[in-house]
């Protein structure tokens, strides 16, 4: 099932006009067979129906990895039979998981000492993460209301308009009501004086983006923190952030080492990240960090002993396979920090080759910043037909390329808007390629626009040969016009044909 989410009448009619390509049949109902097959025709019959699915590779719509090294493959074999959840079985996996915290934790700056351990837990993704700090957030805002008599049944947080769908799910399924700072012509993310401004005395934090979904672009984390630090001081509350670097965790660090938005910064007392995202690891696995012990409440840890010894568990999820795990030390061991910054440099050069060949068509304005996550978000110029995105997107699957197109938030419902992301698997020549078809498409569109081909119905005669060496005679003896694209057979004769 695919929820979109449309904001103008416009938009909704166009999507629905593409959406109707790809209108399925009625699904049958399956059932469980009555005998078994062999292992050979089980394997082809799933094989050969997974070839109708796009190819991971041409997928630019997402920010998920989608190539690992082979020796990473063949360590996520071995280690999808264990289950992470047995930790005491599986020490050194638990311990894998420990080391990836605590680079994670340094690479955000977090106060760590030498010899101390980080606080913080692998998920099964950004969503998991998000849910995770939330709670956290919740219960310390919980506490403290109780402790000073107050009512705590009312708790809110104050994000952008931009932000991932996850929080709205958390907002929904733990009670919570979410404050969006609606975005502007030209401000495609949250404005952190906006932002302070929602602020009240039951907000549990402020959740700032790292690399928004729609525009890659990073929110200004040090304004923000600047600015509600100084109504924390007047109001004597104390309002925290939590920074959802989902995609931008694993840029920021290796090519923006100055920008200032992680614990560096006193009022942030956690970050989550996609492993699976930059973090160049399959799906699914996330993280989330916290400055300290004391922004993790003890209540929301619970303790089990029935795998073997005492284990502490702080996650949505028990059961998980060991694999994503193993996978990001490999890239971490693997790759340090030189290997990473080396990935997201020439993810950025990719980018540039995009942006400047989309600018050169002279058809499109491009939204998103140079700084920021690698992707380029583009609109086009001067047109507010919304269609006209949709039927560009729809045109590129032809040639394989999935690229979305979407209405933006609230305020700017005008605005349709495609997105390519660069990930490490699309270098130059991919871009190229991308680029030229492009061209292609934007070539059918155009006469598209212009109507159908004028078509003619044409009476000829056929002469017979005067001699040997000489061919048959050929005369048009009428020209009619034909209309639509209804199809003209040939009429049988000795002398006349319709072509």
């Amino acid at each position: 099932m695919v929820l979109t989410h449309v904001q103008s009448d416009e938009a909704a009619a166009s999507a629905a006009v593409f959406a109707s390509r790809y209108v399925q049949e009625p699904v049958p109902s399956y059932e469980l067979g009555e005998k078994s097959i062999s292992k050979d025709a089980a394997y082809q019959i799933i094989h050969d129906e997974l070839l109708l699915d796009g190819s991971p590779r041409l997928n630019l719509a997402s920010f998920v990895t989608t190539w690992m090294e082979p020796e990473c493959d063949r360590l996520i074999l071995e280690g999808m039979n264990k289950n992470y959840a047995d930790m005491d079985e599986y020490p050194v996996t638990t311990e894998l998981q420990n080391r990836c915290v605590n680079i994670i934790a340094r690479l955000f700056n977090a106060p760590v000492g030498a010899g101390e351990t980080a606080v913080g837990v692998g998920t099964v993704g950004s969503s998991e993460a998000i849910m995770l700090a939330g709670l956290a957030f919740k219960r310390r805002w919980q506490n403290r209301r109780k402790a000073e008599g107050k009512p705590y049944d009312r708790p809110n947080i104050v994000t952008g308009a931009n932000v991932q769908v996850c929080w709205e799910k958390f907002a929904r399924y733990f009670e919570v009501e979410l404050k969006e700072v609606k975005l502007s012509e030209g401000c495609y993310v949250m404005d952190p004086d906006k932002a302070v401004e929602m602020v009240d005395e039951n907000t549990i934090c402020v959740a700032a983006i790292l690399g928004s979904t729609l525009t890659g672009e990073f929110e200004d984390v040090k304004r923000l923190n600047d600015l509600l630090a100084a109504k924390n001081k007047r109001t004597r509350w104390d309002t925290p952030i939590h920074v959802d670097a989902a995609s931008g965790g694993f840029i920021a660090p290796f090519l923006y080492p100055e920008l200032e938005w992680d614990f560096r910064l006193p009022l942030v007392k956690s970050i989550n990240v996609s492993g699976h995202k930059y973090g160049l690891v399959y799906p699914g696995v996330g993280w989330v960090i916290w400055r300290n012990k004391e922004d993790l409440p003890d209540e929301l840890i619970f303790h089990i002993n029935y795998l073997g010894a005492d284990q502490p568990t702080f996650t949505l999820n028990f059961s998980k396979g060991s694999s994503q795990i193993i996978a990001q030390y490999y890239q971490f061991l693997r790759l340090g920090f030189e290997g990473y910054k080396n990935v997201m440099e020439n993810c950025m050069e990719s980018a540039r080759t995009l942006r400047e060949g989309l600018l050169r068509t002279g058809r499109f304005d491009v939204i998103s910043k140079e700084d920021g996550v690698p992707l380029v978000a583009f609109t086009f110029r001067g047109i507010r037909d919304g269609s006209l995105a949709f039927k560009l997107s729809a045109n590129l699957r032809r040639f394989g390329w999935i690229v979305p197109a979407y209405t933006m938030p609230a305020n700017l419902e005008h605005m349709t808007v495609l997105r390519v992301v660069v990930r490490e698997d699309f270098g130059r020549p991919l871009a190229e390629r991308f680029l030229s078809h492009v061209r292609m498409a934007l070539s059918e569109l155009d006469l598209a626009a212009k109507g159908p081909v004028p078509k003619m119905r044409l009476t000829i005669e056929l002469g017979p040969a005067r001699s040997a060496e000489e061919e048959a005679s050929v005369r048009v003896v009428k020209r009619d016009a034909v209309s639509g694209h209804r199809s003209v057979s040939l009429v049988s004769g000795k002398t006349k044909g319709v072509c």
